[in-house]
């Protein structure tokens, strides 16, 4: 298995290559400087593993919810890569991509992330862990003010993700035990959902590489 992974979703930039089970990363917090800096990362990955993109298997690359620059940059470095190579992408979801890194770092199970949306919103969706190795969405990931935010079935969960840090009061529930707002999507969450999307044939061509930014509309919602 050799596939590349990119994300550029948030405020933080990275880049990773997937050998098997061997991860290289570049990650840097850069909020506006994505565009300048994921096509060196993604140079360099490569470079130290002594690979070119015609040797890769497929990419990987977090499709949203977040920025919409930092969407649509990954997005097109993607496309830009599957329809120069052939090489079929894994889009994965940037909240699904948090969980996963939550779920690794501290050994839970159910995780409830809230990126902060602006305009006193947040992308919400709530995961648990699968038996594969990955996360299974529990509902839908949507937009919507901290108030209206749920949690699925009972049990105990956690929080993930910086909108935990803007909104925990109006977020919080009676089965949250604790939160992180520090935990993000990184490259290497994004690689390792997409090397599980590839063995369960999930891939897609350049040309259905598409971001997902979750909010059609722009509704100010008024604070807790």
């Amino acid at each position: 298995m050799k596939l590349l992974a990119l994300e550029t979703s948030t405020e933080a930039c990275s880049a990773a290559l997937l050998l098997d089970d061997h991860v290289i990363e570049r990650y840097q917090w850069a909020p506006r400087g994505h565009a300048n800096l994921i096509l060196p990362m993604l140079d360099a990955v490569l470079a130290e593993a002594g690979l070119s993109l015609g040797q890769l298997d497929a990419l990987a690359v977090g499709r949203g919810p977040g920025a919409f620059t930092g969407v649509r940059i990954a997005i097109a470095v993607a496309q830009g890569i599957a329809f120069a190579t052939g090489l079929p992408v894994a889009p994965i979801s940037t909240l699904a991509a948090i969980a996963w890194e939550t779920g690794r770092r501290q050994g839970v199970d159910r995780i409830a992330v809230a990126l902060d949306a602006r305009l006193e919103e947040v992308y919400w969706g709530t995961y648990r862990a699968a038996a594969d190795g990955g996360v299974l969405l529990l509902g839908e990931e949507r937009v919507c003010s901290p108030e209206q935010a749920s949690l699925p079935e009972v049990g105990e969960w956690v929080g993930a993700g910086n909108g935990w840090a803007l909104y925990a009061d109006c977020l919080s529930r009676p089965a949250l035990k604790t939160w992180w707002s520090d935990y993000g999507p990184t490259a290497e969450a994004v690689a390792r959902l997409g090397a599980l999307a590839y063995r369960q044939g999930r891939l897609v061509g350049a040309e259905q590489v598409l971001p997902v930014y979750l909010r059609d509309e722009v509704v100010k919602q008024r604070s807790c």
